[in-house]
């Protein structure tokens, strides 16, 4: 080989080193300006945030000599239907439904909840501006298309993120939160902030889970209906779970000691200690809900998951049966509710997950 040929050779090495040189700092530069502004624009609310109220309520006070009804129910953003996985459970995808898939769940969801006709509903996973479910507005759509009655709502926002870059394709731009809605008067609604177990920068990227704290006046007393609405984190290694619950804890027992009547529901993406899951098969391979420990708080509380029916399902894949002893279920929805509460009954529904990964949970009660 001649000098020159040699020469070209190098010089031809010289230009694919220099290339792959800049292509990998373009892609250090890209994802370092990518984190400095998600870090810049991170939603960082206050420790406690006035929610704004809107809708109409039916009545000024809640009537204590009847039984209501609530529902709580994780709508799965409108886009976890019975043909869905997701990448976070195990699954490989990322967008699970185009925008009429979105808007069939949510019509297939307002259906039931308007059969069930509730005094409060408790709504988790709900999209107002997320590239998941095509941007739709899913707060405004349900209060003022889709259910029948008239509420007075609350929202409380707990995912706001400019963009997710991960994975391929990325999840993008989500707003979301959780919505309570009442015929009943809200007086006062407060957004909590949960401690978050992510560091920076993964933190950037991820949930605020919150409290979302309703009042409402009883007719005749001067105590309140307390309406805590929540979802606890869901892929902390443990520590944020128990720190969260403590929290709730200490929320829930303050209200308690005014002699408040209270009832936190939603989904606690964890099992009651002494909760008999039997009906649950627990599948190699697959998430496994921890237990909250209901011996932190104090005895007075009730603790309520039904343990004949499935609250929630695996996204590893699709549904392909609704047989505990066939695939991934949970039971990790439920409600807490104070000693001055009558429960009357407790049922999670079951949708055959048709329109979400969760089925409703219906509380009817009575104040004492």
């Amino acid at each position: 080989m001649t000098k020159e040929k040699k020469f070209k050779k190098r010089k031809l090495w010289q230009k694919i080193i220099i290339c792959l040189l800049l292509i990998i700092l373009i892609i250090v530069l890209v994802f370092s300006a990518l984190i400095g502004y998600l870090t810049l624009t991170e939603f960082n609310p206050d420790k406690e945030v006035p929610l704004r109220l809107t809708g109409k309520s039916q009545t000024n006070s809640v009537n204590k000599s009847r039984e209501m009804t609530a529902v709580s129910w994780n709508i799965g953003y409108g886009a976890l239907g019975s043909d869905a996985d997701f990448f976070m459970d195990g699954g490989k995808s990322v967008d699970t439904a185009d925008k009429d898939g979105v808007n069939k769940n949510l019509k297939g969801i307002s259906s039931e909840l308007n059969s069930l006709n509730p005094d409060f509903i408790l709504l988790q996973e709900v999209d107002t501006d997320a590239k998941r479910s095509s941007y739709i507005n899913e707060a405004s759509k349900l209060q003022s298309e889709l259910l029948k009655q008239d509420y007075q709502s609350s929202f409380a926002e707990n995912f706001k993120v400019k963009f997710i870059p991960y994975p391929i394709p990325p999840i993008g731009k989500v707003n979301a939160g959780i919505m309570t809605l009442s015929k009943s008067k809200i007086s006062e609604a407060t957004r909590v902030q949960l401690p978050c177990p992510f560091k920076w920068p993964t933190r950037v990227a991820n949930l605020k889970r919150c409290l979302s704290i309703n009042r409402l006046p009883i007719e005749g007393s001067d105590k309140e209906l307390v309406i805590v609405n929540l979802h606890l984190e869901a892929y902390d290694d443990g520590d944020g779970k128990k720190a969260q619950a403590e929290m709730l804890r200490k929320y829930l027992q303050a209200e308690a000691d005014k002699g408040n009547y209270v009832i936190a529901g939603g989904d606690f993406n964890q099992t009651f200690s002494g909760t008999d899951t039997s009906i649950i098969k627990q599948f190699n391979g697959t998430w496994k809900p921890p237990v909250l420990d209901t011996d932190k708080f104090d005895k007075s509380w009730q603790f309520l998951m039904d343990t004949k029916t499935a609250s929630c399902r695996s996204l590893d894949k699709p549904l392909t049966s609704l047989n505990t002893n066939k695939f991934q279920f949970y039971i990790i929805d439920g409600f807490i509710v104070s000693s001055n509460i009558e429960v009357t009954s407790l049922e999670t529904k079951q949708m055959g997950f048709k329109n979400t990964d969760h089925n409703p949970v219906v509380l009817k009660f009575k104040l004492k």
